[in-house]
């Protein structure tokens, strides 16, 4: 029943939102392309059949059987953007409002963050808890329009972690006990070896393609100090086992090094946040090929604002992520830690249209082209670990190159030498395109 009042809602929403263009085969001409990978921005023109890229060359493509004709007047085309940390069914509703809000409209937001983040140049996400499964297949079917995502179901949590959403009282725990927030699907709470593999099991059948577990303490949590080292070895190594039986594997919440530690050790092989990393986990990480999912949380005026009063348990844990971060990277760059960015944007609907202005703020420790190329191909590498549970397998993601996804974005400007302007996509994204699909167009079209 719950489904399909989720379901129920998309459907609404959908009536009103349609894209600009849907065109069977369209021809951009005269851009300069980052193709995502390479540094060069060689001058050409691109054909799009359907939702795929079919040729990209210097020589004119010739118009016949094309449906639209875009001009790109030598503007730069860049591989639509990938969010690797994301929690889209949060990220526009506050706190305080998501404590108590139902399902539906919790859903209904959703949508509307979901279609204002590809406007935005995020064509994927990769959806790292918050129940984002219907949402996925809503979009997928065309319900209601929105980024690919790639969701990790219920954030899977042990009693008292990052994930406990119950009351204060709600102990000893018993299955009378479940919070809204478990019972719609948003977290699970695990505790032991059968216990995590059964609720690892459980987002598998649901639809997740990849799974997503809290390791350490975290900032918005009601009960755990950030140094709090959640989940055994034993217990990690039953998700993962899960995990591997489908094809994909684990990602942990994180921030401590002795919790980094204990979540490798057990098998997993994403990092998400590892703010407080030291130089020994950096190592360890960089040796074993484990990916940093990574966010640039700093003390600024961009930096979720106003979430949490001055001084208080969770200002004070935020206050004590934010100081390890410069070192993260900086550690990360020394011993080649395989690094995606993500956002991480939950609770804060101030934050949100800022989405891009969070990725330009790597330019404290990359270049622009180390950037771009970390939220286009780099991220798209990440995603393809989801293996067999990747629900695009017929293109590939996060770049400009024959038989892959038409996902792209004209810019107005280099965003190789200026990368600011992924800051600011209401203003510089004249074209952005998602699976042969315009949504935002302000160049001049030829229709046949």
């Amino acid at each position: 029943m719950k489904l399909n009042l989720v379901f129920l809602s998309l459907s609404l929403l959908s009536l009103c939102l349609s894209p600009v263009v849907q065109a069977q085969k369209i021809l951009i001409k005269n851009v300069k392309i980052f193709n995502g990978v390479e540094q060069g921005t060689p001058k050409g023109n691109i054909l799009i059949d359907g939702n795929r890229i079919v040729s990209i060359t210097p020589q004119p493509i010739s118009s016949d059987e094309v449906s639209v004709t875009i001009d790109g007047q030598g503007k730069y085309l860049i591989p639509g953007l990938i969010d690797a940390h994301t929690h889209i069914t949060m990220e526009g509703i506050s706190f305080m409002e998501g404590k108590d809000m139902d399902v539906v409209t919790k859903n209904l937001i959703a949508t509307r963050a979901a279609k204002e983040r590809l406007l935005r140049g995020f064509t994927t996400l990769r959806n790292m808890g918050g129940n984002a499964i219907p949402l996925a297949k809503a979009i997928d079917k065309g319900i209601v329009e929105g980024p690919r995502i790639f969701p990790s179901g219920a954030i899977i949590s042990q009693s008292g972690g990052h994930g406990d959403a119950g009351a204060y009282t709600a102990v000893p725990r018993t299955p009378m006990d479940l919070s809204y927030a478990e019972r719609n699907g948003e977290y699970a709470i695990a505790d032991g070896v059968g216990e995590v593999l059964k609720r690892s099991r459980e987002q598998l059948r649901q639809g997740a393609t990849q799974l997503k577990l809290m390791a350490g303490g975290g900032v918005a949590s009601e009960y755990d100090p950030i140094d709090v080292a959640q989940y055994t070895v034993e217990e990690f190594r039953a998700a993962v086992s899960a995990a591997d039986n489908w094809g994909t594997y684990i990602g942990v919440h994180v921030y401590t090094p002795q919790a980094i530690q204990t979540a490798i050790e057990g098998g997993v092989k994403s990092i998400e946040h590892g703010n407080l990393m030291d130089e020994e986990t950096a190592e360890l990480m960089a040796k074993r090929g484990i990916w940093w999912s990574a966010q640039p949380f700093m003390d600024d005026q961009d930096n979720y604002p106003g979430r949490f009063p001055e001084g208080t348990f969770k200002d004070q844990k935020m206050k004590t992520v934010w100081q390890g971060t410069d070192q993260a990277y900086k550690l990360a760059k020394k011993y080649g830690v395989k690094t995606a960015f993500g956002t991480d944007i939950v609770g804060s609907p101030e934050l949100a249209p800022k989405a891009g202005k969070v990725l330009a703020k790597l330019k404290k420790w990359y270049t622009p082209y180390e950037i771009l190329k970390m939220a286009t191909s780099s991220n798209a590498e990440l995603l393809q670990m989801s293996g067999p549970r990747n629900p695009y397998p017929e293109g590939k993601l996060g770049e400009v190159s024959e038989g892959a996804y038409a996902d792209l974005i004209i810019v107005d400007g280099n965003p190789l030498e200026n990368i600011d302007l992924v800051a600011d996509p209401e203003r510089y994204f004249l074209l952005i395109m998602k699976d042969g699909k315009i949504y935002k167009n302000t160049l001049e079209s030829l229709q046949d």
